[in-house]
């Protein structure tokens, strides 16, 4: 059979046309795929902490070991993203705090709101005192504002003389350790637990002075 003069144009335009709606649909799929292995690792670390490794994480979200490698070349760089959300969350609470009238007031409201998103996610606080480059930004930012935070309340003569950044972390990393049955009774008991510790930070007569504080979180270099 004779071809016509516009046949080969009209053919390579249907070439064109599905070789295009191939590259979107492994467009898509990688995308899915990504956004999967995200939300798996978010709950994954979140409960387990930052040890769940990543062949498990492929496992659960369905996928290789290596398509997770494709998107994320290290584990460090899949953590950097998992957390980038959760490390600006700390820095948003700690200005809230500053942004209160009342400097105990604002001291309390952090370690409150921190306490509790530790408590609920277990990867936050390894994540916060890791030495993990893709964290340095946002820490330091955070640390900076606490930084601030204390000083204020200081000032301020509620908050005991002898308090320092290293006694805030402490507390975080003590309050990781809480384990319930619910999300929900982690919360109450972490409720609880800042309670104690903000009785324990309050300014006031007969205190003892405390032991050396211990530096735990990584030097900038």
């Amino acid at each position: 059979m004779r071809r016509t003069v516009t046949e080969h144009p009209v053919r390579l335009t249907k070439v064109r046309a599905v070789t295009a709606e191939v590259r979107e649909k492994l467009r898509s799929d990688a995308r899915d795929n990504r956004a999967r292995i995200l939300a798996v690792a978010r709950a994954a670390f979140a409960a387990e902490g930052l040890d769940v490794p990543i062949r498990e994480i492929a496992r659960r979200a369905q996928v290789g070991a290596a398509t997770v490698y494709r998107h994320f070349p290290t584990k460090e760089a899949l953590l950097g993203e998992v957390f980038a959300e959760p490390m600006a969350m700390c820095s948003t609470v700690v200005e809230e705090g500053l942004a209160q009238a009342d400097p105990w007031h604002g001291f309390c409201l952090v370690l409150e709101k921190l306490m509790e998103a530790h408590a609920l996610d277990r990867g936050l606080s390894r994540a916060f005192t890791a030495r993990l480059p893709y964290f340095t930004a946002d820490r330091e930012r955070t640390i900076g504002l606490l930084l601030r935070l204390i000083a204020r309340a200081k000032e301020a003569g509620v908050l005991r003389a002898d308090f320092v950044l290293e006694d805030f972390i402490m507390a975080l990393m003590a309050n990781e350790g809480i384990r319930a049955e619910s999300p929900e009774q982690r919360a109450a008991a972490s409720r609880r637990f800042a309670a104690l510790m903000i009785q324990s930070f309050r300014a006031g007569p007969a205190r003892a002075p405390l032991p050396p504080a211990v530096r735990l979180l990584p030097a900038v270099r």
